[in-house]
């Protein structure tokens, strides 16, 4: 998952060179009202489609070879093109990878996307109880969705106050 995040991270942060002609203060306020409109998405006020792939990695993927199926299941759901995400909040990330234009933002969102992709499996696994912990999850996803989306609007706007 963590090349796939990082390769995505890297298109982005190459990307975001063609986004230079912006005054460098607008990446932060611009992120901000992204990502409050994210949380608005996530908590049902706002509607609007995101940009993606509304379907799972093929399970054929696994089937053929195990090893070689694992790692291109990983590398796909890390890079966050080919599957389906729930929240509008990698959305947001991803703008505030393109608009920073730093390579350090990009690499700690790439991180951070694995790191996010990859506990959800091994909480799973880790619980040992399957569907159960499929159900408790759908239960709180809505409440997972805004309040990640809450903490970044929060975080990157008091990053915007403090840089102004």
């Amino acid at each position: 998952m963590l090349l796939g995040a990082l390769l995505s991270a890297s298109v982005l942060w190459l990307l975001s060179g063609l986004l230079s002609p912006l005054p460098d203060n607008w990446a932060l306020p611009l992120t901000v009202a992204a990502a409050a409109a994210g949380v608005a998405r996530d908590a049902g006020v706002l509607r609007f489609p995101l940009p993606q792939n509304s379907r799972q990695v093929p399970q054929d993927v696994l089937q053929r070879d195990l090893v070689r199926g694992t790692l291109q299941f990983g590398f796909e759901m890390g890079t966050g093109v080919r599957t389906y995400v729930s929240a509008t909040l990698p959305y947001v990330l991803a703008l505030g990878v393109l608009l920073a234009g730093e390579a350090q933002p990009a690499l700690a969102a790439g991180v951070g996307f694995a790191v996010g992709r990859a506990a959800t499996p091994v909480l799973r696994c880790a619980a040992g109880t399957g569907e159960e912990w499929d159900d408790r999850l759908q239960d709180r996803l809505p409440l997972l969705k805004v309040g990640g989306g809450t903490v970044l609007a929060l975080a990157l706007l008091a990053l915007t106050l403090r840089t102004t």
